[in-house]
């Protein structure tokens, strides 16, 4: 079967409770593609908001997960914690947090594996930097914290992941990859997984591209063959977000 298109909006910390209720009703009221799959990332103290006002077939999902179920770490939060809450999803790895936060590939790794232990999907994001593109290195990064997953995932566990390839260097800068360059990494990542985790999985696993998505450029972004979706920041807060739902219209 073909994988099903997939788009997801990741506020960050932006919005409020009015922002939020607004772009959830102008969604709850569009006409949206009903073979592209819609999920939400607002921030945590609007997670309980996001679900009890979203349409019953968008998901919600957490920006981000601990990798411990419980106790003393102040801000975090538990996945028995999020599936209360009626969450099902949680970003792993985005790059703000990479960077500014230290986040290494094993602590993302750790998550994704709680994660899924617990019963969650993952959007798991992966992106090398704008040194790492020019030095030719793309590759290895993205592979290296694929890598890192991998050896803490079993290849059944990786039917609960949708992988994100954010290059650092598109992500609120206005640069987007070019169709070319996005296709060329998704191939690429593709290529790893079937020779990593299985031809199944391969098949299977939705790669969304990430940075700098817009109204203007996700058309010819969506036809690519391995591209199966997005992971929009920035355009996810504005009425935008609808017309990137409907790439593949």
């Amino acid at each position: 079967m073909p994988r099903r298109f997939f788009v997801g909006g990741n506020f960050k910390m932006n919005g409020s409770v009015k922002s939020i209720s607004d772009i959830i009703a102008l969604l709850n009221n569009a006409k949206l593609d009903p073979n592209t799959e819609v999920v939400i990332a607002p921030p945590a103290i609007y997670l309980l908001l996001a679900r009890s006002l979203a349409d019953p077939n968008f998901d919600i999902a957490a920006q981000n997960v601990f990798d411990r179920p419980n106790g003393a770490f102040t801000g975090e939060l538990g996945v028995e914690q999020l599936k209360d809450a009626k969450v099902g999803c949680a970003i792993v790895g985005h790059s703000e947090r990479r960077v500014i936060l230290k986040e290494d590939d094993d602590f993302v790794a750790r998550k994704t594996q709680a994660a899924i232990a617990g019963g969650l999907n993952v959007i798991l994001c992966i992106g090398e930097s704008l040194e790492e593109r020019e030095a030719g290195r793309t590759l290895d990064v993205v592979t290296r914290q694929l890598k890192a997953v991998a050896d803490r995932l079993a290849p059944e566990d990786w039917s609960k992941v949708i992988i994100a390839y954010e290059p650092i260097w598109a992500i609120g800068t206005g640069k987007v990859a070019t169709t070319e360059q996005a296709q060329e990494v998704h191939a690429a990542i593709r290529k790893w997984l079937q020779e990593r985790i299985s031809p199944e999985a391969a098949d299977n696993i939705r790669i969304l591209y990430g940075g700098s998505v817009t109204d203007t450029n996700c058309r010819d972004l969506a036809k690519q063959e391995d591209v199966d979706g997005f992971l929009v920041g920035g355009a996810s807060l504005k009425p935008a977000f609808v017309d990137i739902i409907n790439a593949r219209l």
